[in-house]
């Protein structure tokens, strides 16, 4: 075998015929998976749920593997696609007469911020780390938790969220990133501080130290309190 070898490289041991094999295979697998997605009903990709996931997954591995082996045959292939199909639609058929099977397969909603505040036993359940939590926020133009009434982690990932009127803005945690938001265990000045693990609120005063009374937590950060920019 010899260095910089083109024929090994581009072809192999392949004729170079097989390139419109090639074409042909991935022309049969792209018209397999859009005619799986069209009969299956695909929604958004956004709202794929754990499930669909995983079966458009096992349809992309089937699709390349046809697409690129010369060695896969088409039918069972096909028959992969369909046996994927039946499984969805069984799927789907029994989730909608059984809600605990709806349930089990895609989650439930679940409530993270409530009147400003984190539920503290949604949090300890969610697989998210803090700034990325942050990050979500403020892309929907949340500067602290006091300007939210409610907040749904939906079950696509999507973070559901619900405003205080202006008037009713209250002092919250500041969902900022570290550059723009200090964090004391005892704090500088007097003022309104907002536990950095759950968000209660209190008044402090200058070099007081305090436990959280909500989640026995420190660590505190001032207050927020402006109105949301719309």
């Amino acid at each position: 075998m010899s260095a910089f070898d083109w024929q090994r490289m581009l072809l192999a041991d392949m004729p170079l015929l097989f390139l419109g094999e090639v074409a042909f295979r991935a022309l049969f697998a792209f018209v397999v998976v859009f005619v799986f997605l069209k009969v299956s009903g695909r929604r958004g990709i956004r709202q794929l749920s754990l499930f669909e996931l995983v079966v458009i997954l096992t349809l992309g591995s089937a699709a390349g593997d046809v697409s690129f082996y010369d060695d896969v045959p088409l039918l069972p292939v096909a028959m992969v696609f369909v046996t994927l199909l039946v499984l969805y639609r069984a799927t789907v058929m029994t989730m909608r007469r059984s809600e605990r099977f709806s349930d089990w397969m895609e989650g439930k909603p679940v409530t993270i911020i409530k009147d400003g505040l984190y539920e503290l036993n949604s949090l300890d359940h969610l697989n998210i780390s803090s700034d990325e939590f942050f990050m979500e926020l403020r892309q929907q133009g949340v500067e602290h938790l006091g300007q939210v009434r409610l907040g749904i982690l939906e079950t696509d990932g999507d973070m559901s969220l619900y405003f205080f009127a202006a008037h009713e803005v209250k002092p919250g945690l500041s969902v900022l990133p570290g550059a723009h938001r200090s964090e004391h265990q005892q704090v500088p000045e007097a003022g309104t501080y907002a536990c950095v693990r759950c968000g209660y609120t209190q008044p402090m005063s200058s070099g007081q130290q305090a436990c959280c009374p909500r989640c026995a937590q420190r660590s505190w950060s001032p207050a927020l309190s402006h109105e949301r920019l719309r």
